[in-house]
């Protein structure tokens, strides 16, 4: 794979690598299998990216896993630690299926906090000892839709203030293993009938509506401090009628960091699914993205596009900076919070559990006694 880019140096406020830079800073990578290939290797050392994401193909066995990580973080300068993440959910979200956590859903109609702050500790031990330090959890969508085809059981309720606690109880649990947690999908994806990993979801609800349901998760969880807030690839036309939350100024600068005061990083939900990916141009994405107050995009669900789609998105993240000053602002706050995200919790970390951990036998009995306790619907 070419990975030479020719990129003019136009603008005057930063310097071309300056943009360089802070394009590959914005970038969450996927990869394509259990190991880099030489393209891989070429990609990350030109475009820095700001961290990787894992999946099940990434995923052989735990060592593996390991050592994948170890390589990843060799590649990119010390000064800039990587965001190592997964998707690590529990129920039909387990990327790596080592213990079998059940869905959070049981742990909803369990409904003990400690329990849940407890499975939490336990999952990041065996994500610590894998080398990731970013879980894309827990899921903070309200349950308000039984025909929802994507969210279900991977919310703890139907029930706004459950759901609250137990978020809060479980993000709590991985910051404190030195794992960052991660709320998703802002504002909301529990009301939706639609997956957004084939189509485009609308919510058509008022936002009276939504502030007293979708956003009361989402406002404990960023009082509480949490590390990380995902978007939604979802439209809702009492506050935006065009453009889904990832795009949206109007939901994510107006509802999410100014009336919720959320101040941390802000990452998308992932740009190959279909509810953007089939809609607008990868540019016009990551521009009106950028001027919504994302700070990191998430580039990995599938291997269909081979890297083009991470490489197309940092030549147009570079472009951005360039086109627009405004972006020169927007980029360097972008800049300041992922700085500020990698001090609290990259800069001094817990020591990496043991691989025995994961998968062990007080781990497995400890499911398997939650799925008996709490298999019923909330």
């Amino acid at each position: 794979m070419d990975t030479e880019v020719q990129v003019t140096a136009s603008g005057e406020q930063t310097t071309l690598s300056d943009r360089k830079r802070r394009a590959g800073q914005r970038i969450i990578m996927g990869i394509g299998g259990a190991g880099l290939t030489d393209d891989e290797r070429r990609l990350i050392r030109t475009v820095r990216p700001a961290g990787f994401i894992l999946f099940s193909r990434n995923v052989e066995e735990p060592a593996q896993v390991r050592e994948l990580n170890r390589e990843l973080h060799s590649l990119l300068p010390d000064r800039f630690p990587p965001l190592l993440s997964v998707d690590q959910e529990g129920g039909r979200v387990l990327r790596i299926k080592a213990t079998r956590w059940p869905a959070m859903r049981v742990l909803g109609n369990i409904d003990r906090t400690q329990t849940t702050h407890q499975v939490a500790c336990a999952m990041a031990d065996e994500l610590r000892a894998m080398g990731f330090n970013v879980n894309y959890a827990p899921c903070a969508d309200v349950d308000s839709n039984p025909r929802n085809p994507v969210i279900g059981d991977r919310s703890f309720s139907r029930r706004p203030e459950r759901v609250s606690a137990h978020v809060n109880a479980f993000a709590r649990g991985l910051h404190s293993r030195g794992i960052i947690g991660c709320v998703k999908h802002f504002p909301g994806h529990g009301d939706t009938d639609v997956d957004s990993h084939k189509a485009l979801p609308i919510v058509d609800k008022e936002l009276g509506d939504l502030r007293e349901t979708e956003l009361v998760p989402f406002r404990h969880a960023v009082e509480a401090g949490i590390g990380l807030v995902m978007t939604s690839h979802v439209l809702f036309p009492a506050l935006d009628e065009q453009y889904p939350a990832t795009m949206s100024r109007r939901v994510l600068h107006g509802l999410l960091r100014e009336e919720l005061g959320y101040q941390g990083v802000v990452i998308s939900d992932d740009l190959e699914m279909k509810a953007v990916r089939d809609r607008w141009p990868i540019h016009e994405v990551l521009d009106r993205a950028t001027q919504a107050t994302v700070d990191l995009f998430c580039i990995g669900r599938s291997f269909e596009h081979d890297l083009t789609l991470t490489m197309a998105a940092w030549e147009s993240l570079i472009r951005i900076q360039e086109d627009d000053p405004g972006q020169h602002d927007r980029t360097t706050d972008a800049e300041h919070r992922l700085s500020a995200l990698r001090e609290r919790f990259l800069l001094s970390p817990p020591p990496p559990a043991d691989l025995s951990v994961v998968g062990c036998g007080a781990f497995a009995a400890l499911a398997s006694e939650l799925r008996r306790k709490g298999s019923g619907i909330a």
